[in-house]
């Protein structure tokens, strides 16, 4: 068989065939704006018969953009998609990206950095997820110069971010067990746990420890500082830190948990050690994930907009992405809002009455 005729076809093939220049065939993949409409018509036309195919790497170079965005998590993939939520922010993010013609880059620590994993990233600009302002590869991620937005993360000089009001949420959830009667309570904080209490530092952790330290001074009653443990935002990380506050003697009468993945991990440790929710322990999480509503009992969890944050941080970054003069102070802060279901009661023996049940989103 003649070699040539396996040969792949070319930018020149197409520009001879369809009598243009190699750059009008460029421009009909590119920037076809630039060419007299049935001129790109034509070209492509040729292209397709022939099999042409533009090289990406090529392509890349031509328009010095990737077409892909990163998605940086200081977590190792396999635990970050092990939380539903991470999936559901994926899916806003997604969902505005691909309209837009880019694809996902999932950046996560190569071999326990962070910084390593950037340095073989080849994107136009990252979403940040969920990175504490300790990490120690901040300085690296400022270094790097990319567009960048931050979700979940602490706040840094310059760069614009999407976050929920953590701190406002968790307040109406220790503040929704205390009303319940509730004093015994187990707080499961997002590893690695923000220090108690949370002074000056921000982010997912200490708002959220912020949130209930505020709710237990406006009840007068001493924050349970020595039932603060924390855990992996997974069913498994939930499951195994209640378990393990139970074998150390600990007997709380509710669980405040920063995630629903733990909330539900600590529903499920509670049913396996033979007790009932919500008549002898009560369970609140954070996010109302889809699946918080068919938990056994369903979950009482603080709701945010999960997807719409996902979908708000990737406009911010195509619009800084498109030449967008972005500034920090255009930050954006989604509302979160408690919602009462099956797995909250009063406290075992209180008599108390329970709350009003507030209605599920739909």
């Amino acid at each position: 068989m003649d070699k040539r005729a396996q040969r792949r076809p070319r930018i020149d093939d197409v520009a001879r065939e369809a009598g243009v220049s190699k750059t009008a065939v460029s421009f009909a993949f590119n920037r076809p704006d630039r060419l007299n409409p049935d001129t790109a018509s034509r070209i492509l036309d040729v292209a397709k018969a022939l099999g042409y195919r533009p090289n990406p790497v090529a392509r890349m170079l031509t328009q010095r953009r990737t077409m892909s965005i990163g998605l940086m998590t200081p977590q190792a993939l396999s635990t970050a998609f092990a939380n539903p939520f991470f999936g559901a922010l994926t899916e806003g993010i997604a969902l505005v990206a691909e309209t837009s013609g880019y694809a996902l880059h999932f950046i996560s620590p190569d071999r326990g950095s962070l910084g390593r994993a950037l340095d073989r990233a080849t994107v136009d600009g990252i979403v940040v997820i969920g990175l504490p302002a300790q990490h120690p590869d901040v300085d690296r991620l400022r270094e790097l110069g990319l567009p960048m937005v931050l979700v979940d993360s602490a706040a840094m000089p310059d760069v614009p971010s999407v976050s929920v009001d953590d701190e406002g949420g968790a307040h109406q959830a220790a503040s929704h067990l205390l009303s319940l009667g509730h004093r015994d309570v187990l707080i499961v904080a997002i590893a690695p746990q923000a220090p108690y209490p949370p002074g000056e530092n921000h982010g997912v952790g200490p708002d959220r420890l912020r949130g209930y330290d505020r709710a237990f001074c406006e009840q007068g009653v001493a924050f349970p500082e020595n039932r603060l443990v924390a855990a992996q935002s997974t069913i498994e990380g939930g499951s195994a830190a209640f378990q393990a506050a139970w074998a150390q003697g600990l007997r709380p009468t509710a669980v405040l948990a920063m995630s629903d993945a733990i909330a539900i991990g600590a529903l499920a440790a509670a049913g396996s050690l033979g007790l009932r929710v919500p008549a002898d322990l009560s369970v609140v999480g954070f996010d109302d994930i889809d699946i918080s509503a068919l938990t056994n009992p369903p979950l009482t969890t603080v709701h945010q907009p999960i997807r719409s944050k996902g979908e708000a941080a990737m406009r911010l970054l195509l619009a800084i992405l498109d030449g967008a003069d972005i500034q920090a102070a255009e930050s954006q802060l989604l509302e979160t809002r408690l919602v009462v279901r099956a797995s909250t009661g009063p406290r075992p023996g209180s008599g108390a009455a329970a709350a009003p049940r507030a209605a599920a989103p739909a």
